[in-house]
């Protein structure tokens, strides 16, 4: 053997050995986070037996139950139900269809169709399935634009901006894949009508094609642990949570008072639910109320999903983590709130600058933002 190829062997024994242990630190890893995931759900299931959101919030069925024929209209607020697609020859038809098929008084419900296709095919056989189901009585409107700016967030946007929208007072938002059953609407308004403080109710996504491919096993598992453990302990501790973008129902006053729908990140829900929440309104999510979606089940399609994802929740909080911080309604806002007042009072006696106040104020929100945040999410 070469003299060359000792030192050579020796290297690659050291690399393949810092290899194996890294590979075993990962699986480490991954078993702590599997059981910290499990302990996580279980006592969130726990919690959710005797603090139901029904328990939690005030619920009352709407006026006849499930027959809404037999209520009056006044009994049933206006609801606008959008369904944003852009080219989307696949699954248009279904959801077009569920949404139709919603339990709802006919004169209180509006059905709006988004669409930003670019195909003319695909434009025209949407605007034919509209046009098929206002035959059938049912109050749809198709809408298009001139242009695709803003992409969702400027589709949703501009529907709001017509005039039977603004007459609405809560709206269901349903992407183009997305099923859900007649009583989604029975199940959701309710919490809303009966407290004024929530803004949205957020309900779980249910794969229909989780067991096509490995990787959409694997998407399955990642967002279990966002629904299950993220937004449901988020939710049951009036923390906050983030919008989904699709299978959440707002109220119109909230969207209005937070801004709006803006563009200018990738991620408009978690925008437009950082801004409600900046605003004190409240959330809740619900995870027995289930919509049937579909999964990317390529892998062309499952990057581009998660880039729009990762970037621009990092753009998001670039462009708005100091209006988090300083929020009063914030964790750490609600520290420098409450501390600066406190800090201040106590300087002004001392004679300090107001600066000195708010640099202690700043020492201080670390260990007291997160209880000053608790007290004020239960009082």
């Amino acid at each position: 053997m070469a003299a060359w190829a000792v030192p050579a062997l020796a290297a690659a024994a050291w690399a393949l050995r810092a290899a194996v242990w890294a590979c075993l630190a990962a699986s480490a890893m991954l078993v702590a986070e599997a059981a910290y995931m499990g302990l996580a759900s279980l006592a969130s299931a726990a919690a959710m037996l005797w603090r139901r959101p029904d328990a939690r919030y005030r619920w009352e069925p709407m006026p006849g139950g499930c027959d809404v024929e037999a209520a009056t209209g006044a009994d049933f607020p206006m609801v606008l139900v959008q369904i944003p697609m852009y080219n989307e020859r696949e699954v248009y038809k279904l959801s077009i269809d569920a949404a139709c098929a919603l339990t709802w008084p006919p004169d209180r419900i509006v059905i709006q169709v988004l669409d930003d296709s670019t195909d003319p095919i695909i434009k025209e056989l949407v605007e034919l399935e509209c046009q098929d189901w206002a035959t059938k009585k049912i109050n749809i409107k198709y809408e298009v634009r001139n242009n695709r700016k803003g992409y969702k967030a400027g589709a949703l946007k501009k529907g709001m901006e017509h005039i039977y929208a603004k007459q609405c007072e809560f709206v269901a938002i349903f992407d183009a894949d997305f099923q859900p059953e007649p009583d989604f609407l029975l199940k959701t308004i309710p919490f809303l009508v009966h407290n004024p403080k929530i803004a949205l109710v957020q309900a779980r996504w249910e794969f229909v094609n989780y067991d096509v491919c490995l990787m959409t096993r694997i998407q399955k598992m990642s967002l279990d642990y966002h629904f299950k453990v993220e937004q449901e302990s988020g939710s049951f501790v009036y923390s906050f949570f983030g919008f989904n973008g699709t299978a959440g129902v707002w109220r119109v006053s909230a969207i209005n008072q937070s801004g709006g729908w803006k563009d200018r990140t990738t991620v408009e829900d978690m925008d437009l639910a950082v801004r409600a929440s900046l605003k004190g309104w409240e959330f809740l999510y619900v995870g027995d109320i289930r919509v049937k979606s579909e999964l990317p089940s390529t892998f062309k399609a499952y990057r581009h999903q998660q880039h729009r994802w990762t970037c621009g929740a990092a753009n998001l909080f670039r462009k708005m983590a100091w209006e988090i911080i300083t929020n009063k309604h914030s964790c750490m806002g609600a520290g420098l709130y409450s501390h600066c007042n406190h800090m201040y009072e106590r300087h002004q006696k001392s004679l300090v600058s107001p600066f000195d106040a708010l640099l202690d104020s700043l020492r201080e929100c670390y260990v007291h933002a997160p209880h000053a945040c608790c007290c004020n999410r239960f009082t």
